[in-house]
């Protein structure tokens, strides 16, 4: 497993849960002790897995190459950072290694992502007979799992597809991100995009939104967003006449958001500026990108654990010609407490409900059911030992059948 942030600490527990599926496991991040407080957190929970650890730096192809040819994984679980997927994919090609991560591939000086680059790698991995597992966390992830469940069991034709994703917790802090804040910001500032009658539509930022209500939440603010999964849905499943993403936001959140852009700290070029030498011998000039910078300051959103209350709610609402012939709705979605989470894994609810898919991924591949050669969407899989997982591992799904969609 590459990364040791949030997502990854939860990953590995669940992984040590599970030490009958998983039976060798390495982590390894650019700073190696951070993959060494993991194991010592997992070990004082009780877990007895042994986990190695590595430093490497994931954007170093040949670094990546020699810690594979090393360790000699069957498969590596990506949880590091959405710029660094294709090294890492290289890496594995180069190794005999299948690969998973949970959030496409963006460029680090261009805020926009989507698919394209890593699915220039089916026949690549195809020929190398590889499987490449893209998108396994909740959103994307669980959210085109629940889609593929829904086409396989409940409709003939879904015709209307709605991702909605709301955040109900409260950190107790000023302004922080729930995620690495560059990603987090750059993620929610690009403009919307959905899918309707076959064309991509596109709108300005935060744009469209309106109050929708959650279970055991109530109503919420929500967001029309650009989201990398929409695009892999309307492709394998053309009856889709209209597919959005909706993401709930706080005032509070918007305002301080609002203030980050006008004053700069959005910015993801580079600026030069003249800082003070650490001895103290005179100043130098240095290259910073703004936004990266304003991370360093930020909370660190594995720290926000300890204090989280409240619940995430995501699913999906579809809308569509049942398998009766006949209009039916269905919403399918978990709620995800930040406590139970915090107590379980040291981690709040937006890393857990990413971290435990990541891991149910890496069970489907190594018990057989998930695998064959080629660069693959998790809707492309069968859903349903998934689905089985996510009831098991602390994910549990919720239906409800003919209800008001609100959209």
């Amino acid at each position: 497993m590459i990364g040791a942030g949030g997502v990854a600490t939860v990953a590995a527990f669940k992984i040590a849960q599970n030490a009958d599926v998983f039976t060798e496991f390495m982590i390894a991040s650019r700073r190696k002790t951070k993959c060494d407080k993991i194991v010592e957190d997992i070990h004082k929970a009780g877990y007895k897995l042994d986990i190695k650890t590595a430093q490497v730096d994931a954007d170093d192809v040949e670094q990546l190459k020699t810690l594979f040819n090393d360790f000699k994984p069957e498969l590596v679980i990506n949880l590091a950072l959405p710029y660094q997927d294709l090294t890492i994919m290289d890496a594995c090609l180069a190794c005999g290694c299948n690969y998973l991560d949970t959030a496409n591939y963006e460029p680090k000086d261009e805020a926009h992502f989507e698919y394209s680059w890593q699915w220039a790698y089916r026949e690549r991995f195809e020929k190398a007979g590889l499987t490449a597992i893209l998108g396994c966390g909740f959103d994307p992830g669980v959210t085109s799992i629940y889609t593929a469940y829904a086409a396989k069991h409940h409709f003939k034709e879904i015709q209307y597809l709605d991702i909605v994703d709301c955040n109900a917790g409260d950190h107790h802090k000023a302004f922080a991100t729930n995620f690495n804040p560059e990603i987090n910001i750059r993620e929610i500032t690009q403009k919307g995009l959905y899918w309707e009658n076959g064309k991509w539509v596109e709108t300005e930022p935060l744009e469209i939104h309106k109050d929708l209500t959650y279970p055991e939440i109530g109503p919420r603010d929500s967001y029309l967003l650009h989201h990398e999964e929409i695009e892999s849905l309307v492709i394998n499943y053309p009856t889709i006449k209209r597919a959005r993403f909706w993401m709930t936001f706080g005032q509070q959140y918007l305002k301080h958001l609002e203030v980050i852009q006008n004053i700069g700290m959005s910015r993801i070029d580079e600026v030069e500026y003249e800082a003070p030498l650490a001895d103290g011998t005179g100043t130098a000039k240095v290259k910073i990108v703004p936004l990266q910078f304003l991370k360093a300051v930020l909370p660190n959103p594995q720290d926000l654990g300890e204090n989280y209350e409240g619940q995430t709610s995501i699913g999906c609402r579809i809308r569509g010609i049942g398998n009766d012939g006949k209009e039916h709705t269905y919403y399918v979605y978990n709620n995800c407490s930040h406590r139970a989470a915090y107590e379980e894994t040291g981690m709040q609810g937006v890393s857990y409900t990413t971290g435990v898919p990541a891991m149910i991924g890496a069970m489907m591949f190594c018990k057989g059911l998930w695998r064959k050669p080629g660069v693959y969407n998790v809707e492309e899989f069968d859903p349903d030992p998934f689905m089985e997982q996510l009831n098991k591992q602390g994910l549990p799904w919720h239906e409800i059948h003919d209800g008001d969609l609100e959209l």
